[in-house]
């Protein structure tokens, strides 16, 4: 009967995992649209991600530091269920603030743009406090070793959500009908295509997110779990938090302004905003490499950043989220530059405009959706001889979901299309019969792949090009539970806080697709995947070296 509970607990639980792939994932055809629409650079429109998952490290962030000056952790206290029906709520604000946000915003209306990013930045905070509760809500719910089952499980569940999320805001926004790129840009200039659409599909969001925070309040299956662990302070690991936040916020503040004054952009302006932006990701990294050789030496008042796979482990979370976002959310202007830049029409790549991105943005995170499902088999405790055959069919089932999917948003790939990301299905597949569960083996091998397919994207041309780049959905599939089992593997009564730490690394996915913004304005958007060449080499890294860290403590992954 208990676990019959859970089950349905779980069931309640994964509703919140659906959102948050929902709405990321429809930020890739957001982004494009507010380039197009608000007259901004590749950087400004990255803005839409440093947003959202700023949102995530700051709300992370700031539940630590008031924890630690009342010495009690707030979101236990509370208790899980609790935890998530308050996400829910300020996610809700946040979506009903993007109506008088962009009330009678005319195309073109700059300012605008950044009071979207408030109405983001607020959603993105509900979606931190959601994530700080519901993944240790999920493990919770039974047995702990059979936990990452779980939380993959809900990571299909959120995938679902990436799918089908760019698919319904590209028909919220655009309609079915396919407009040439001249008769897009008109429709945009002449205020046919408005944001009033916009504003409705936050206006229903919001009411969505009110629905599951009733649904989570008042659900009597949802038991309100609290975790056992006592708070432990980490006044150095504050300190070191809060040292990377002002180097953040002070390289991006600069950034901003420069964007909001009358300063004519010239290419030195553009080289001191790519600066800074480097200072930033290094600010990131060498914080985190100074927890990392401090607390070696002294592991007093670091908390769990006294443990070595925790802390690069922060760091391969930074990266993952970054590569996983930042391939995605440029992608649209891979697509759409072709018809912008001669030297792009040499690769071949499909010229499309940004009514027609989504069906394969909705293909990048279908990827994700494609081994989350996969890495959701050992739930059901399958036999030997079935797990085999479902390694190869489950994938297969849920690339035609997507395809059906896209199939009933008015998008029918071509057998060529189809066929491509069938062969990228299949790599993927060999990748999970190499790895056989193991997650360091399988980190290794799925980040190689990661690396293998970016430098083929930047060295082809046409549909090889175009698929290796989306192939990076797939492989970043099945890292996040990877990475997280790994990074609090050993660390006992400072779990809890290590997770926590985890979740303020999707910080990640805010930094990196601006830097790669940048590289696009200042080089070419193709060239600027370079970034994603290098994340994915440090997961390939983080694999070795966590392993070599936890071998030595003699801790069994």
């Amino acid at each position: 009967m208990k676990d019959q509970n859970n089950k349905s607990a779980l069931t309640t639980l994964v509703t919140v995992f659906f959102f948050w792939g929902f709405i990321a994932a429809s930020n890739g055809v957001f982004i494009p649209f507010c380039k197009t629409y608000f007259n901004i650079d590749q950087f400004q429109s990255q803005l839409v991600d440093f947003a959202f998952y700023g949102a995530y490290y700051i709300g992370a962030l700031f539940l630590f530091i008031l924890s630690s000056s009342i010495k009690k952790d707030i979101l236990n206290n509370w208790g899980y269920k609790n935890g998530i029906v308050y996400g829910l709520l300020l996610s809700a604000i946040g979506a009903f603030v993007m109506y008088p946000a962009t009330a009678g915003a005319e195309q073109g209306q700059t300012t605008v743009f950044y009071f979207v990013l408030v109405a983001l930045f607020i959603v993105g905070l509900g979606f931190s406090l959601q994530q700080t509760a519901a993944n240790p809500f999920a493990i919770a719910l039974g047995d702990p070793k059979t936990g990452s089952h779980r939380l993959n499980l809900a990571g299909g569940i959120n995938s679902f959500g990436t799918t089908i999320g760019p698919i319904v805001v590209s028909l919220v926004i655009f309609g079915t009908a396919s407009w040439t790129t001249e008769e897009l840009a008109n429709r945009i200039s002449n205020n046919e295509i408005t944001l009033i659409t916009v504003q409705i599909l936050y206006l229903c969001v919001g009411l969505l997110f009110l629905a599951a925070a009733a649904l989570f309040h008042f659900s009597k299956k949802l038991p309100a779990l609290k975790s056992d662990t006592a708070f432990e302070p980490a006044n150095k690991a504050r300190n070191i938090l809060i040292l990377l936040t002002i180097i953040v916020l002070g390289c991006f503040g600069y950034i901003f302004s420069t964007y909001i004054g009358d300063e004519v952009t010239s290419e030195s302006l553009e080289n001191t905003r790519l600066i800074l932006l480097i200072v930033a990701l290094v600010g990131v990294v060498g914080c985190l490499l100074f927890a990392y050789s401090s607390s070696s030496k002294k592991a007093e008042g670091w908390g769990a950043m006294k443990y070595p796979q925790l802390v690069l482990g922060m760091l391969a979370i930074f990266t993952y989220v970054g590569v996983e976002v930042t391939v995605g959310s440029n992608l649209g202007e891979l697509l759409k530059q072709a018809v912008n830049e001669t030297n792009l029409n040499t690769l071949g790549l499909p010229t499309l405009n940004d009514a027609q991105l989504g069906p394969f943005i909705s293909l990048y995170w279908g990827g994700l959706m494609i081994g989350r499902w996969v890495g959701a088999i050992t739930v059901f405790s399958p036999s030997k001889g079935l797990k085999k055959w479902l390694l190869i069919i489950v994938p297969y089932v849920a690339f035609g979901v997507i395809i059906l999917v896209n199939w009933f948003g008015g998008k029918t790939f071509s057998t060529n299309e189809i066929l491509f990301f069938a062969i990228c299905v299949a790599v993927q597949i060999g990748g999970f019969f190499f790895a056989k569960d193991n997650p360091v083996k399988t980190l290794k091998t799925f980040s190689l792949l990661g690396v293998f397919a970016m430098l083929v994207g930047l060295f082809s041309s046409g549909n090889v090009a175009l698929f290796a780049f989306l192939s990076g959905g797939l492989f970043c599939s099945i890292m996040w539970p990877c990475i997280f089992t790994l990074s609090i593997a050993g660390l006992g009564k400072y779990t809890s806080q290590g997770s926590a730490f985890l979740v303020m690394m999707i910080l990640g996915g805010a930094i990196i697709p601006p830097l790669q913004g940048k590289l696009a304005d200042i080089f070419n958007i193709q060239s600027s995947y370079w970034i994603a060449v290098l994340c994915f080499a440090y997961l390939l890294f983080y694999a070795f070296r966590t392993k070599t860290v936890l071998d030595k403590q003699g801790v069994d992954y």
